[in-house]
């Protein structure tokens, strides 16, 4: 026998959740060809065959959480074609990442797309690991679906269009007795990894925010808010590039970064998820502008990849979206710094000669006090200030 552990997906993430198996015992594999869906801590991730051969044994159910490192498929050893077989699975080097994954004579480049396709088998339902998780998640049985995409897939619009007939089942309202009735959810997904992250914040960092207002009345044009914020947060990095970057506690070292590569948190039914919108500090607004709409469409669609939500310099949690003035936002080690932008608020302001109504953004900025100074904060949290006052 041969076992092939799970590998480890991206950043040492420590574990994955099985979404879906694509084989059964007793199927033959070649190398290559799609084993199971996985979903780590933010995305949903396809893993190949590091070989091929006849599968002899699963060890692990659709939504059982395996350990990385742990195993994941025997193989049976008679039955392998070693013209084409991967070195022992079991090794090292063979169970460690996805994207350099010894297979055949060739090195598998990296597959753990999100919402990546693949051929699956002939009658069955074809449709991504995003689809199937929105299907999931809206109630809605992928079987009574017609695809309308290529070779046969179902795609989000066909969710979206059999959820508009009416056909997906109600949720329980308030007051209903399934609404009251008590229950317990193990965290899954994007809130499990919001569990681990914010442990590790409340263990290492000394928190510390900042509170002040951008006045934005004097803008020409009423829109591109975010990206309006973004920019600002590029002028912050340049004021105070202690901010912009990482601190080792072990080693008591802080390293800026010249990059600034900002992860937003999105909100989300299943959680928070972070992906980052890289080199922001090369970006025009427009650019800035069009980075933001891709990146909320491939949030919404699940098909934000793992090595998009990691290596960020600094975080935006723009959660006045919905509601909220002013809060204390956490941001995850080793990252010093994070921005939390309140809902837009009419104030009266004091103006020469009398007062009038100014449109202004609430900011909360949170730094590591460990090895940020609140100088440092406060001159940061007023470049912000300064290039989002400015009239476009």
């Amino acid at each position: 026998m041969t076992t092939f552990n799970l590998p480890d997906l991206g950043e040492g993430l420590p574990e994955a959740e099985i979404v879906a198996w694509h084989v059964a015992e007793g199927d033959a594999v070649k190398v290559d060809d799609l084993l199971v869906s996985v979903e780590t801590a933010k995305a949903v991730v396809e893993v190949p065959s590091p070989q091929s051969g006849i599968i002899e044994k699963l060890y692990a159910s659709a939504g059982d959480i395996v350990a990385t490192g742990a195993p994941l498929v025997e193989f049976a050893d008679d039955a392998r074609d070693t013209a084409t077989a991967a070195a022992p699975v079991e090794s090292e080097s063979a169970a460690t990442v996805v994207g350099n994954m010894p297979t055949g004579d060739a090195v598998l480049q990296e597959t753990a797309i999100a919402g990546g396709s693949r051929r699956k088998k002939t009658g069955r339902i074809k449709a991504t690991p995003s689809v199937r998780t929105q299907a999931k998640r809206l109630g809605i049985d992928l079987a009574k679906v017609t695809p309308t995409g290529k070779n046969g897939q179902i795609t989000i619009a066909d969710l979206d269009g059999f959820a508009a007939k009416g056909k997906v089942r109600s949720r329980s309202h308030p007051g209903h007795p399934a609404a009251t009735a008590a229950r317990s959810q193990q965290l899954r997904g994007p809130r499990r990894a919001m569990a681990q992250s914010m442990g590790n914040h409340r263990d290492e960092v000394a928190l510390c925010t900042l509170f002040d207002d951008a006045d934005i009345h004097e803008w020409l044009v009423k829109r591109h808010i975010t990206a309006r914020i973004l920019r600002s947060i590029v002028a912050g990095c340049v004021a105070e590039p202690g901010l912009n970057g990482f601190y080792d506690a072990d080693s008591l070292t802080r390293q800026s970064e010249a990059r600034v590569d900002i992860a937003v948190a999105v909100d989300t039914e299943d959680g928070l998820i972070v992906p980052v919108i890289r080199s922001v500090e090369a970006m025009s607004l427009g650019d800035i502008s069009a980075a933001v709409g891709e990146l909320k469409e491939a949030t919404r669609k699940r098909t934000v990849a793992p090595q998009d939500m990691i290596n960020y310099t600094f975080t935006l949690s723009n959660f006045g979206m919905m509601a909220g003035r002013y809060a204390t936002p956490l941001m995850v080690p080793p990252t010093v710094g994070i921005l939390g932008t309140g809902r837009l608020q009419h104030d009266v302001v004091a103006v020469m000669g009398g007062i009038e109504v100014h449109r202004r953004i609430p900011l909360s900025l949170s730094f590591d006090h460990r090895c940020v100074t609140g100088g440092e904060a406060a001159r940061f949290l007023a470049a912000v200030m300064a290039d989002l006052e400015m009239p476009d």
